[in-house]
């Protein structure tokens, strides 16, 4: 038997003006979302099983940009995607356009055992939902005031935003300083994205799964599918040397985070933006919640 490990995240590239309150309530949820998926694996839940448990909790939570306070499409409605992938099995599953599932990151889990296929996406996965009897929502109960507000701010910029996350009241000040903002199809996008939800773990009998969940850009166009979860091997570093490596040398520069397990019960972190929401714990007793560095 192995040590069991989990690290969980909600986006990387935080506004370095984001309220305090707006961080005290991040590291609550992921504090949360840590015990939960502790707890489960203190009595010996399978990894797929924490993975999924987790990231139902942090749809739930309007918090972070997946589930309800997903972000919003031009026409101000919600199109939400999930992955998840079962390390053992070699298996994965993965949902995008869904606008009635109360929670992406179970139909994807439902793709992948109940379907003979990894991908469902639009009407097609909205059929599959029905089929499977999961709970569902009208796409309202996914919209938040607050997204509404900052969808005005996009349209009123001509942008599409990452950050949605800025109050509706005071953004002025966030972003602030950025000179060259990224270009998406010629539409400006802000640098601060924490877009997407996940969770990563081994469990005590070395199994390990990974599962994602987003809302996507805000004012994107309909239609649009954004990126899934990966997973990537490095053979011949440790767990921390690979994250590192990753980071430094195979993603853009200030754009993009990284958690991850080993079958060997470690965990680590990494990002190269100027925050990332995470919080990561093993059976050792380490924990920790943060957002910078």
């Amino acid at each position: 038997m192995v040590g069991w490990a989990i690290a969980v995240h909600g986006g990387a590239g935080v506004d370095p003006n984001l309220p305090t309150e707006r961080q005290e309530q991040a590291k609550l949820l992921l504090t949360r979302c840590l015990n939960l998926g502790i707890s489960a694996l203190q009595s010996s839940a399978a990894a797929i099983d924490v993975v999924e448990l987790v990231v139902r909790e942090l749809e739930t939570d309007p918090i972070f940009n997946s589930g309800r306070g997903s972000a919003l499409t031009e026409k101000g409605t919600v199109e939400m995607e999930a992955s998840i992938m079962d390390g053992p099995g070699r298996r994965c599953g993965a949902v995008s356009g869904l606008t009635t599932v109360k929670n992406p990151v179970s139909l994807a889990r439902l793709v992948m055992d109940k379907s003979p296929h990894s991908y469902l996406a639009f009407s097609g996965a909205e059929d599959f939902a029905k089929q499977m009897g999961v709970e569902r929502e009208e796409n309202d109960y996914f919209i938040t005031e607050e997204n509404v507000g900052m969808l005005k701010v996009a349209k009123e910029a001509n942008s599409i935003v990452f950050d949605y996350r800025i109050p509706t009241t005071g953004y002025e000040s966030c972003g602030v300083g950025v000179e060259s903002p990224i270009r998406m199809n010629g539409l400006p996008i802000s640098v601060y994205a924490p877009e997407t939800v996940g969770c990563v773990v081994v469990d005590s009998q070395g199994r390990c799964a990974a599962a994602t969940s987003t809302g996507g850009l805000m004012n994107k166009r309909t239609g649009r599918i954004g990126e899934v979860a990966a997973v990537m091997e490095y053979k011949g570093l440790g767990l921390q040397e690979a994250v590192d490596f990753v980071i430094k040398e195979r993603l853009d520069e200030g754009q993009a985070g990284l958690i991850a397990v080993s079958k060997t019960g470690e965990v680590a972190y990494g990002f190269n933006c100027v925050g990332m929401f995470r919080g990561c714990a093993s059976e050792d007793g380490f924990m920790e919640v943060g957002i910078w560095e």
